[in-house]
């Protein structure tokens, strides 16, 4: 009884609210005549109540992890419990990981990368690599060098480096890029030149990007950095370099 008459005693309320939430606009017609009509405005919530998010993930998050599978999930919750263990881990990758179908083993990798494992993502590419299906393919070498530069893991990055070269495929020039940005945070100037030599024999058109990450990096050491910017202006002759004066390093 008590909620049927909390209810009537509502229903002015949620009536008064919507009123106000109705505008009015004059329709034009000819001979002058304007006719009232009433149309919905702007939502505003009813009683001045908020909507709040819940707290999920929105749907494009959700959708990215339905595209992991149930036995993709589980393996990279196992690979992640058995890391410190070499034993365990090995024993892992034998019975779970090599039994994984093509597109859970590539999400599997992938996911690893997200996360920065990087070196479970080595682990379970080299185990790609002698899967029956496998082809060489420069985005799978693409995505975990590019990980592991980000991650400092250098000399990791350079053994898929030469193991790519070696199935003949040549990275794009975002790898480049973050390969030699990557040296040029892990302090080894010198092996940033070796990639950037190695770019210039790339067989794609060259991008400005990685000679002004050079550029950049290459600050205190002037004669390597006078090499690069006398190539970026033979090759972009109409792009301007920025010299700082050269007392701000050290430099006479």
């Amino acid at each position: 009884m008590a909620i049927r008459v909390f209810s009537r005693s509502m229903i002015p309320i949620f009536a008064a609210k919507l009123v106000q939430n109705l505008v009015k606009v004059p329709i034009k017609v000819s001979a002058g005549l304007q006719f009232p009509v009433l149309e919905v405005g702007s939502y505003i919530p009813l009683l001045g109540w908020k909507h709040y998010h819940d707290g999920r993930p929105r749907g494009p998050l959700w959708r990215g992890k339905k595209l992991i599978g149930k036995e993709a999930l589980f393996v990279i919750l196992g690979l992640k419990r058995f890391k410190d263990g070499e034993e365990k881990l090995r024993k892992f990758v034998k019975s779970h990981v090599l039994r994984l179908l093509k597109m859970d083993m590539i999400a599997v990798l992938t996911e690893l990368e997200r996360q920065e494992e990087v070196t479970l993502a080595v682990e379970v590419f080299r185990v790609t690599q002698k899967q029956d299906w496998y082809k060489p393919d420069v985005y799978l070498y693409k995505d975990l060098i590019i990980a592991l530069a980000k991650c400092k893991k250098m000399d990791d990055a350079m053994q898929l480096w030469e193991s790519m070269r070696k199935e003949d495929l040549f990275p794009d020039y975002q790898t480049y890029t973050e390969v030699i940005r990557g040296f040029l945070r892990y302090g080894s100037p010198a092996d940033a030149m070796n990639v950037y030599e190695d770019m210039k024999k790339s067989p794609d058109p060259p991008e400005e990007l990685p000679f002004r990450i050079l550029l950049k990096g290459l600050l205190p050491h002037p004669l390597l950095r006078n090499r690069v910017k006398q190539d970026f202006e033979e090759i972009f002759p109409d792009q301007h370099v920025y010299d700082p004066p050269e007392e701000i390093f050290g430099v006479h």
